[in-house]
């Protein structure tokens, strides 16, 4: 049996101490002077703590996740340095669940998504506005209906706050005492242009929003909402956003294309395997409970070996594995005869010649 890493001094993620006291040693740390950033938070505003359901989905989903050492290694190195992780591997490794992990251990609130497709662009990330409705709105209030008195003096546009609200990455970047956790799925996906865009942001920690820039003079601080509270009402300045403590940005790519060097030179680099036999059973442990090692666990090894040969043919994800254990400790498929088409019906492969 492989034996599991022992925390080393210098970790925060998965290091030794309650999650919270690795939190504060996070959030104290001195980052590089180059990753030092100047933003002063909004004491009005509070970002969504460890209470409430999605807290609950972000813990339940990242407290099964076994990482081994070299991965606690990578992951602590891209915390102190305060850099985005690019986590490669393929489908089902578990990329998207060390986002999670990584917020569960620390303590640091719930997971912030942002999916990407091939249409996705760097502002859909960091502010959605509805131009659209403001102008209607403005201009249902000039309407005067037949017979009505005559208008009085104009009234006032309606305030550009409630067409504005942070995207995933904009609301990660809010200046915060606690950084936020900031999932960005399968950036291999994006337009060509995405990953350069984000270059600027990744360095400045910060951006700005031109259509409050536009209005500085008139309302130099604006509250507007973000992507997990739409009512939040968090104060932005001449329209720029910048962080205090630059977010922990987890990256995902399934390996469907290659990034610029400048992108790359930006991130630190992760790349999961597979897992093997060893690990599989921790995480059957850690996520179901369930000793797979001992003599009462002779049908679960054998679900692992079958899992193990069949994505020697085409993709599997470790979830498929979970699932296969969980039916046989519901007493599901337990018929000697509904091995073959059992394994069929749960394992069927993501990619390969009989996905």
């Amino acid at each position: 049996m492989e034996a599991e890493a022992v925390a080393k001094d210098w970790w925060l993620y998965q290091g030794e101490g309650p999650g919270e006291d690795r939190r504060a040693r996070l959030e104290a740390g001195s980052p590089p002077p180059w990753r030092d950033f100047t933003g002063r938070p909004d004491p009005a505003y509070g970002p969504p703590g460890c209470t409430g359901e999605a807290w609950e989905r972000t813990r339940r989903r990242g407290e099964g996740y076994v990482p081994d050492e070299p991965e606690k290694d990578v992951v602590n190195t891209a915390l102190h340095l305060r850099r985005p992780l690019l986590v490669t591997g393929r489908p089902g490794v578990g990329k998207s669940t060390l986002a999670h992990s990584i917020a569960a251990d620390l303590a640091l609130g719930p997971v912030l998504h942002w999916p990407i497709t091939s249409r996705t662009v760097l502002r859909d990330g960091l502010y959605l506005y509805d131009a659209i409705g403001r102008l209607q709105e403005a201009g249902l209030e000039q309407v005067r209906l037949p017979g009505a008195p005559a208008a009085g003096p104009a009234a006032p546009a309606p305030s550009i706050a409630r067409y504005l609200r942070l995207g995933p990455l904009g609301t990660a970047l809010l200046p915060q005492r606690r950084p936020r956790v900031l999932l960005i799925d399968e950036i291999d996906k994006s337009d060509i242009d995405l990953p350069g865009d984000l270059l600027t942001v990744f360095e400045d920690g910060g951006f700005v929003i031109p259509e409050l820039a536009r209005l500085a003079k008139e309302e130099p601080t604006v509250a507007i909402g973000t992507d997990d509270d739409p009512d939040a009402g968090v104060a932005v300045t001449q329209g720029r956003v910048q962080c205090s403590h630059f977010p922990v940005v987890v990256l995902t790519s399934n390996g469907e294309r290659d990034f610029p060097p400048a992108f790359l030179r930006r991130c630190v680099r992760l790349h999961l395997d597979a897992p093997g036999p060893e690990k599989l059973a921790r995480i059957v442990r850690g996520r179901l409970g369930v000793d797979i090692t001992g003599a009462d666990g002779a049908e679960y090894q054998d679900l692992v070996r079958s899992f193990l040969e069949r994505a020697e043919d085409g993709d599997l994800a470790t979830d498929q594995l979970l699932n296969a254990i969980q039916l046989r400790l519901a007493g599901a498929w337990s018929a000697p005869g509904d091995r073959d088409r059992f394994l069929a019906t749960v394992m069927q492969h993501l990619t390969g010649p009989t996905a």
